[in-house]
C-alpha cells in the first residue's frame, strides 16, 4: 500500500521535506498539534510538557510495551500562528544532534488540509541517519492515525 505521507529528501541538502494531506479542517489539524490530550493519542507517546506558544517548550516520551523507556524528545517553539505554521526545534535524547522542524498548515477546502513539514539538519550525515531508521513508515502510521482519530471528533 502507498504511504500517503510523502518524505521528499534532495540529494546535498541537509533537509526533509514531508507532505501529507488530510480529510480533515485545517484547525483541527492544527489542533492535533498543540493540544497534549490529542497528541498522546495520534503519536502513542506521553506528553510531559507543551506550552504551545512562543518560547514555549515541549517534551514527550514514548515506552515499549515492557515500559523501558523508548525515547525523550524536547525542544522550543520559535513562532506559532494558529491554523498556519508552527517552527520549532526538535532534540532526541542520546541520539540526534538538534533539528529545526517547519510546519505548513494550509486549507486546501472547508474539509481537506495539507501538512507540509521541513525539518532541518546541522549535516546531511545526521539527515541520512534519520533516513536510515523507520522514520517515513513511522510517521505515515501516526498520520493514519491522527486522521483516524479527528474523524470521529470531526
Amino acid at each position: 500500500m502507498e504511504r500517503k505521507t510523502k518524505v521528499h529528501a534532495e540529494a546535498g541538502k541537509q533537509v526533509l521535506t514531508i507532505t501529507r494531506e488530510f480529510d480533515l479542517p485545517v484547525e483541527l489539524l492544527f489542533k492535533a498539534h498543540t493540544e497534549a490530550e490529542l497528541l498522546e493519542q495520534w503519536m502513542g507517546t506521553k506528553v510531559l510538557k507543551l506550552e504551545a506558544k512562543k518560547h514555549g517548550s515541549w517534551q514527550i516520551e514514548t515506552s515499549f510495551p515492557n515500559g523501558n523507556l523508548a525515547f525523550r524528545a524536547s525542544g522550543v517553539f520559535h513562532e506559532i500562528i494558529p491554523n498556519q505554521k508552527i517552527i520549532r526545534t526538535f532534540e532526541m535524547e542520546n541520539i540526534f544532534d538538534v533539528q529545526l522542524e517547519f510546519f505548513d498548515f494550509e486549507r486546501l477546502t472547508g474539509d481537506v488540509s495539507k501538512l507540509t513539514m521541513q525539518f532541518v539538519f546541522r549535516s546531511l550525515a545526521l539527515r541520512d541517519q534519520m533516513l536510515q531508521m523507520p522514520f517515513a513508515q513511522g510517521l505515515n502510521m501516526a498520520h493514519n492515525r491522527l486522521q483516524e482519530i479527528l474523524n470521529q471528533i470531526k
